[in-house]
């Protein structure tokens, strides 16, 4: 009886959770082929003017362990991984933090939700869900051409997969945050500007950070999207007794944090 009354409230907070996501996915299911084409068109030009443009001018034998291939076709392939943690990262964030600020701040619906006799991290974990099939079907669209055109067929291993996962739940749950806090639209492009736009660049995505001095790689691994790209490149290209766990810890444990933040604020949001 007592583990039974234990886990009924972590069973009701998911069935909760599942409702908020619903009723997100209703809204989000008639734009999904939008979501996709919006979310592959940056990602499909790094790959091109970088792994393509760049590469092919590069001597990449170095990269050609990490990558599984030699000479021009390594950089393409280093850099995929890290492209499709990119994707799911930028939407993730994005569509998470606009349709909550699009509801607090426009259509005013917010409140409706904030009434719902619900706990708070149900509330978070909706959102979050939503947030993580936003990142997904962006990120599993980059996935499918770069696996198609490069035949990187390692990508599609479970563990890489679990840490393109945890990727999209880490932005999502900061979209959540970021949604709640922000006070105008203004703001969000504000916060991409100083957040995402400088994580694109640094978050292992083209380079690896063991290549750097000291103190540039206490700044690249202090970014959750390195550990996104470290994993997924690993899980691609390199044995599973090779596998760093510590990335799928990290974002696991910030996905974790982000969840009590975010059901603290909802709990104490007034809108």
């Amino acid at each position: 009886m007592v583990s039974r009354a234990l886990t009924l409230p972590y069973r009701q907070i998911w069935e909760d959770s599942l409702t908020i996501f619903w009723r997100d996915w209703l809204d989000l299911r008639g734009r999904v082929w939008q979501v996709v084409a919006s979310g592959l068109v940056a990602p499909l030009i790094y790959i091109v003017a970088f792994g393509v443009g760049l590469g092919g001018s590069l001597r990449a034998e170095a990269l050609a362990d990490v990558a599984g291939s030699t000479a021009a076709g390594s950089y393409l392939r280093f850099i995929l991984p890290g492209m499709v943690a990119l994707s799911a990262m930028t939407i993730s964030f994005a569509g998470t933090t606009f349709s909550i600020c699009g509801s607090r701040l426009f259509t005013k619906s917010f409140e409706e939700l904030l009434l719902l006799p619900v706990h708070p991290l149900a509330l978070h974990l909706g959102k979050v869900l939503a947030g993580i099939a936003r990142g997904l079907l962006t990120a599993l669209g980059v996935l499918a051409v770069g696996v198609l055109g490069t035949g990187a067929w390692g990508l599609l291993h479970p563990l890489a997969l679990l840490v393109l996962l945890l990727d999209c739940a880490v932005f999502a749950g900061i979209g959540v945050i970021a949604g709640l806090k922000v006070p105008s639209l203004e703001s969000v492009g504000v916060l991409t500007n100083f957040l995402i736009t400088p994580m694109s660049f640094l978050g292992a995505t083209f380079f690896d950070p063991s290549q750097l001095p000291g103190y540039l790689q206490v700044l690249v691994y202090c970014l959750p999207l390195s550990y996104a790209s470290i994993g997924m490149r690993a899980a691609a290209y390199q044995p599973p007794a090779q596998f760093p766990w510590y990335t799928v810890a990290v974002l696991a444990g910030l996905a974790t944090l982000l969840a009590l933040v975010g059901a603290y604020l909802f709990s104490h949001q007034q809108d």
